[in-house]
């Protein structure tokens, strides 16, 4: 079973071990719906816990699960990651994807030629960089439309345009 990365936890709030989560999602409000998640130091070692109860302020998401109690055990797991199944994402409209989804699409130029692999997408503040392996090396080339032409996640493909402006 493949998991997804929804969100880290912080600190515990409290002595009732209440957690302060960051969500890593572009929505947030999924955590006041869903009822379990997975969690744990990476997906190999996480373990399915019921929510609780979950609430929103101030960006960050502050849950109750089971099997955490005490302030004790709430700092206990600091840091461990919140994962959910691939049945339990939210769907996307069309013209979005998620990061999972990108990794892996074969690159190629206008012209058909092929450059290499998505190897990444790093999230810096101006926007998404795609990591293109090439075989050789690494190029990062901006998410956005000027150098993007096209992705296709059915074809596995994305095309990219004024790819030289890289080498």
């Amino acid at each position: 079973m493949e998991l997804y990365l929804t969100g880290i936890v912080l600190k515990p709030k409290g002595l009732k071990g209440e957690l302060k989560v960051k969500p890593v999602t572009d929505y947030p409000e999924s955590f006041l719906e869903r009822r379990e998640f997975y969690i744990g130091r990476s997906p190999e070692e996480a373990v399915l816990r019921n929510v609780r109860s979950a609430k929103l302020n101030q960006g960050f998401a502050w849950i109750m699960i089971d099997g955490i109690g005490s302030r004790e055990e709430a700092e206990s797991v600091a840091g461990y990651r919140l994962y959910v199944t691939g049945s339990d994402l939210h769907p996307l409209p069309d013209d979005r994807a998620y990061l999972h989804e990108l990794i892996g699409l074969e690159v190629y130029d206008e012209q058909g030629v092929r450059i290499g692999v998505v190897a990444d997408v790093l999230q810096m503040p101006a926007s998404d960089v795609y990591e293109i392996d090439t075989g050789g090396r690494k190029v990062l080339v901006p998410a956005v439309d000027d150098f993007v032409e096209e992705i296709d996640l059915d074809k596995g493909v994305m095309v990219l345009r004024r790819f030289l402006e890289f080498l």
